[in-house]
C-alpha cells in the first residue's frame, strides 16, 4: 500500500495512465463526475473492455459535470458540447451505470487487468474530477491510498463489489444521466445566454434598486413635470442611475435610440438640482437641456 500525494509526478491520473491499457477494465465509485476529468483520460477509456460506475443520484451542480472554479481554463477552450457528446457515446457503448441512494463518503477506482501486475485499487479523496485526479490543485491534506499487491486489491475491491450488487440494476439512472449530457450537447438559443448573463449580473442586487430607499422623497422629485412624463421603465433607469452615482460616483445611460435617455438625464439633473447640487453639461447641449 502506498500513499499518493496527488501533486507533481505522483498523481492519481499518472497511475491510471500507466494501468489503463487496452482491453483492461475500470470500476469507479465517486461523489462527482467531471467532463474535464473524462477529457484527460478519453483516449484510454474508449479502449477499455468495460466500465462500471457508481454515482450519487444528485443534481448537476453537486455532481460537477461542468467542473468547478479550478476548471476555468478548461471551460475557456469551449469544448464542453463536444466533450459531452464524446462522453455520451462512451457511456452508451462501454459503461454500466448505477445510482447510489446517498452521497458517497469517498471514492474508489479499480483499474487494470485482474490477476496482473498492472492492477490497482485507489481509494480516498480521489473523485473523478480534475482536482481528484491531481490535474488541478486540490486539498493538500487529502489522503489517497493505492494498493500494489493483489491481496490488498482483492480486499478493497470486494467493497466495490458489495456496493455494486446492492444497487438497482435497471437502466433508468443511465438514461437520466445520458439525458443530462444531451442537454449540454443541444445548442442553446442566444436569448437564453442573454437572460443567463443578466441573471448573474443582477442576482445579488437584492433591494439595491428600491425606489423609496434611493430617491429622497423630501426633494419633491415625484411632483415635478419631468418625473411625471417618464414611463415606468424610464423611472427604473433613473433610479438605477442615481443609485450608481451615489455608490460609484458615475454612471452611463446606454439605452437604445428612442427610449428616452434625454428625459432620464433631465430627471436626474432635476433630482440633484432639488438637492441643491450643481449639475454640469456639455456647452453644446445647454440650449437643448
Amino acid at each position: 500500500m502506498k500513499l499518493i500525494k496527488n501533486t507533481g509526478s505522483v498523481r492519481v491520473i499518472d497511475e491510471l495512465r500507466e494501468i489503463l491499457t487496452p482491453k483492461s477494465s475500470l470500476d469507479l465509485a465517486s461523489p462527482a463526475f467531471s467532463m474535464f476529468a473524462f477529457a484527460e483520460l478519453r483516449d484510454l477509456l474508449e479502449k477499455l473492455d468495460g466500465c462500471r460506475i457508481v454515482l450519487p443520484a444528485t443534481n448537476d451542480s453537486e455532481l460537477g459535470l461542468t467542473g468547478s472554479d479550478t476548471d476555468r481554463a478548461f471551460r475557456n477552450r469551449l469544448q464542453l458540447r463536444w466533450l459531452a457528446r464524446e462522453c455520451a457515446e462512451w457511456i452508451q457503448k462501454k459503461v454500466d451505470l448505477r445510482a447510489a441512494s446517498s452521497l458517497l463518503p469517498q471514492s474508489i477506482l479499480i483499474a487494470g487487468k485482474p490477476e496482473s501486475e498492472l492492477y490497482r485499487v485507489i481509494t480516498g479523496n480521489c473523485a473523478f474530477t480534475t482536482e481528484g485526479l491531481g490535474i488541478t490543485p486540490g486539498n493538500q491534506f487529502s489522503l489517497i491510498q493505492c494498493s500494489e499487491k493483489l491481496e490488498g486489491s482483492a480486499v478493497l475491491g470486494s467493497w466495490f463489489t458489495s456496493l455494486w450488487n446492492r444497487l438497482p440494476t435497471s437502466g433508468q439512472y443511465k438514461n437520466a444521466f445520458l439525458s443530462r449530457l444531451q442537454e449540454l450537447i443541444d445548442p442553446k438559443a442566444p436569448s437564453l445566454i442573454y437572460n443567463l448573463t443578466l441573471h448573474h449580473i443582477f442576482k445579488d442586487l437584492g433591494d439595491q434598486l428600491d425606489e423609496d430607499r434611493i430617491v429622497k422623497s423630501a426633494t419633491g422629485i415625484r411632483n415635478t413635470i419631468v418625473w411625471k412624463k417618464l414611463f415606468k421603465f424610464q423611472r427604473d433607469g433613473v433610479i438605477g442611475a442615481i443609485d450608481k452615482l451615489e455608490r460609484l460616483g458615475g454612471c452611463i445611460i446606454a439605452d437604445s435610440v428612442g427610449l428616452g435617455k434625454t428625459f432620464e438625464a433631465l430627471a436626474i439633473i432635476k433630482y440633484y438640482e432639488l438637492r441643491c447640487i450643481i449639475s454640469k453639461c456639455i456647452s453644446l447641449l445647454r440650449s437643448n437641456w
